[in-house]
Formats: structure tokens, C-alpha cells, sequence
């Protein structure tokens, strides 16, 4: 039978274990919103193309050639309106002050989750503390994040490895005790720094949203936020490894 600090030792690995999870279903929720706010950057830049789009030059022998060989009344008045459907301009406007206030309200929820996340991380150190000690402090978790994320990636492929080498019949319950508890913190830390970043970098480009924004400035925003040029997707399947 275990004494009382071991139980409560016990205790704190899975309570960490359990924070470790409620954090990987937060980046699930903000991998989700992000692709939404993809979606919406991209309709944004299609409404504004659109509205910028200039008129068909109806002096053009090519196109008064094309418009004469096709020539009703339909036709010829839609030439005459620049090649514009009214309803069509009037959509875009609309659709470009959807996809704005969509974007500006996914910054605002990812605002909300990134928050939540950051109180996990604190839960968990301050759990991990508990349990080993001082160990380290969370604000040291945050140093020097990109020199380490690879260092961190080829320490995980060794314990995956390492653990695949192991006996199979190993219950659930069984895995979740005996991980790392250590390691999950540090997964913590690194995963919540790079969707910080990432989510610093949509904020910059919701920021600069506006009907004056070139199109190769809203273009290139348009791949950053798709490319989440700050997450290593790698680690994140790491981390989703060690869920049982």
C-alpha cells in the first residue's frame, strides 16, 4: 500500500495527464476556427477582386466583334452597363463586409481558446512543480522555442520508437500512467507557443483588412494564413500520440 504523498502524487500525473487531453482539444477547436478563417480571408479577397475589377472595354474591336456576332438586346444593354450585373456588385459588397466581420470575429474566439489554453499550461506547471519539485518555472518554457522545436522533435521520434519496441498487451489505463508527465508539459509549452505566434500573425492581417490593400499584399496574406508558416505539424502529432 502506497503512503499518502504517493496517492498524491498519483493524484497530479493524472490530473496532468487530463489537462494534457482538455489542451489537445483546444487545438482542435482552433485548428477548426482557423480553417474557417481561411475560408473567410479568401472570400474577402475574391468580393474585393471582384468589386475592383474594371469594365469590359467596350471600344475594343475584339470585344465589340464578339458582342455584335452575339447582339440582342439583352446583350447589348449588358455591354453598355460595362459588363457589370448590378446584383452581382451589390453581392460582393455585401459578402466582402461578411467575410470581414467573420475574420474579426474568429480572432475574437481564438482570442477566448488561446486564453484557455495558456491557463492549462499553468495548471499543468504548476502541477508538475508538485510532483518534482521546482523543476522549472513556465516562464522558462518560452525561451528559445524555435532553436529546440527540432531538438524536442527528434527526442519524440526516439521515445516513439522506444515505445513501439515494447510489449502491446499494455492496458489504456496502463499507458496513461506511465507517461511522461514531463514530456507532456514541454509538448504543452511548445505547441501553445506556436499557435501563439500563429494566432499573432492572423491578428497582424486581420488588422490590416481594408478596401486599400494591394492585391499582392492580400494575396500573400491569403497563403500565410493557409500555410500556418509557425506550426510544426509534426510535433502536434506527436503530442495527439500520447492521447490513449
Amino acid at each position: 500500500m502506497g503512503s499518502e504523498d504517493d496517492k498524491s502524487i498519483s493524484d497530479l500525473k493524472e490530473e496532468i495527464v487530463h489537462k494534457f487531453r482538455d489542451f489537445m482539444t483546444g487545438i482542435t477547436k482552433i485548428d477548426e476556427l482557423g480553417s474557417a478563417g481561411s475560408r473567410l480571408l479568401s472570400g474577402f479577397q475574391q468580393a474585393l477582386e471582384f468589386i475592383r475589377r474594371p469594365p469590359i472595354d467596350t471600344n475594343s474591336k475584339l470585344v465589340n466583334k464578339i458582342i455584335v456576332a452575339n447582339e440582342t438586346k439583352r446583350v447589348k444593354s449588358y455591354a453598355n452597363s460595362g459588363c457589370r450585373n448590378p446584383n452581382d456588385g451589390v453581392q460582393s459588397v455585401t459578402n466582402l463586409h461578411s467575410c470581414k466581420h467573420g475574420v474579426l470575429n474568429h480572432i475574437r474566439q481564438a482570442k477566448v481558446i488561446l486564453n484557455e489554453l495558456e491557463g492549462l499550461l499553468g495548471d499543468v506547471t504548476s502541477a508538475l512543480q508538485n510532483v518534482h519539485g521546482n523543476l522549472f518555472a513556465l516562464s522558462d518554457l518560452y525561451f528559445d522555442v524555435e532553436l529546440n522545436e527540432q531538438a524536442t522533435y527528434n527526442d519524440l521520434e526516439e521515445n516513439a520508437a522506444s515505445s513501439h519496441s515494447q510489449s502491446t498487451d499494455v492496458t489504456p489505463t496502463r499507458k496513461m500512467k506511465n507517461t511522461d508527465v514531463a514530456r507532456l508539459a514541454d509538448l504543452m509549452a511548445i505547441i501553445y507557443s506556436m499557435v501563439k505566434r500563429d494566432y499573432l500573425m492572423q491578428e497582424r492581417i486581420v488588422s490590416a483588412l481594408n478596401l486599400n490593400l494591394s492585391s499582392e499584399e492580400l494575396e500573400i496574406y491569403c497563403q500565410m494564413w493557409s500555410l500556418r508558416p509557425f506550426i510544426n505539424d509534426e510535433i502536434v502529432h506527436q503530442a495527439w500520440g500520447h492521447i490513449h
